[in-house]
C-alpha cells in the first residue's frame, strides 16, 4: 500500500510546457512498484478535464519505452469498459494536477473513489502532483475556486493527514495551511516544495524525495497550546 504524493512529477523540456519527459520523481514510482520489466502505468487527467494534450504529452513521454501506458479518460464517458479491471491491472497509477474539487466530484460520480482505494489496498502504487496528490489527503488549500485559495473539499482520506502542495511557489499555500491547522479544521498536515515527493507506505509518512537540490518537505502540526509548529524535512535528492 503505497502512495508518492508530490508537487513535481514529469519534467519540462525546451519544445514546451506540454512536451515532458519522464524525470527522476516518475521513476521513482517505478521503483515503488518493484521496476517491473514493462510497468503498465495509468495517467488520470481529470483535474485538468481530460486535456488531449496533456494525454498527448503522457504517450509521447513512454514512446519508444517498455513502459506500457494507458490514459484513463472520464469525459465525455470513461474511455475504458471496465475501470475497475484497467486500474487492477496497473503497476503506476498517476493523477495529473488542476483541479481538485472538480476531480473529486467526477470521481465520485463514477465510484472512482471506491476503485482507487480497492487499487491501493491490493497494492497499485498510487501517485500525482499537486491536485493529484491532495486527493489523497483529508483536503488541503486549493485554487480549485479561484486565485484566492480556500480549502478543497473532503479528500478521500486515504491519508489522515492535510496537505500543501507548492509550497515554495505560491505564497498564500503556507499561510492558509498554517491557519486551517490552527483552527483545527485540518489535522496534522505535511506540506510539498515544487519538486518533491513523500512517500507512505499505509498511512505512515516513510521517506521523502527530490528532484532538485535545496527543496524541502513539512509537517505542519497544532501543539496543545493552540501553537502551530513547521519541522522541516530533508528530502534524498534523487538522480
Amino acid at each position: 500500500m503505497r502512495i508518492l504524493a508530490t508537487s513535481g512529477g514529469f519534467r519540462p523540456t525546451d519544445l514546451g510546457p506540454y512536451h515532458w519527459r519522464s524525470g527522476p520523481i516518475i521513476e521513482h514510482a517505478f521503483h515503488l512498484a518493484g521496476d517491473p520489466s514493462r510497468a503498465r502505468f495509468c495517467y488520470i487527467g481529470t483535474a485538468a478535464g481530460d486535456s488531449l494534450v496533456a494525454s498527448n504529452a503522457v504517450h509521447g513521454v513512454f514512446a519508444g519505452t517498455e513502459v506500457r501506458a494507458t490514459v484513463l479518460d472520464l469525459f465525455p464517458m470513461p474511455s475504458v469498459q471496465d475501470m475497475r479491471a484497467h486500474l487492477l491491472g496497473q503497476d503506476v497509477i498517476w493523477v495529473g494536477g488542476g483541479s481538485v474539487a472538480n476531480l473529486l466530484a467526477v470521481w465520485r460520480t463514477h465510484g472512482l473513489d471506491e476503485i482507487l482505494r480497492e487499487c491501493w489496498e491490493r497494492g497499485v502504487v498510487l501517485g500525482g502532483v499537486s491536485a493529484g496528490s491532495i486527493c489523497w489527503y483529508v483536503g488541503g488549500p486549493t485554487d480549485s475556486f479561484g486565485s484566492d485559495l480556500k480549502l478543497s473539499p473532503p479528500g478521500l482520506g486515504f491519508l489522515p493527514y492535510g496537505n500543501g502542495v507548492h509550497y515554495d511557489s505560491e505564497e498564500q499555500r503556507r499561510p492558509l495551511l498554517h491557519g486551517l491547522v490552527e483552527k483545527g479544521t485540518l489535522p496534522t498536515s505535511h506540506a510539498t516544495d515544487d519538486g518533491v515527493g513523500l512517500i507512505y507506505e499505509g498511512t505512515d509518512l516513510v521517506d521523502a524525495v527530490s528532484d532538485r537540490p535545496g527543496a524541502a518537505a513539512y509537517v505542519v502540526e497544532r501543539q496543545a497550546d493552540g501553537t502551530v509548529t513547521e519541522v522541516r524535512v530533508e528530502p534524498r535528492l534523487l538522480g
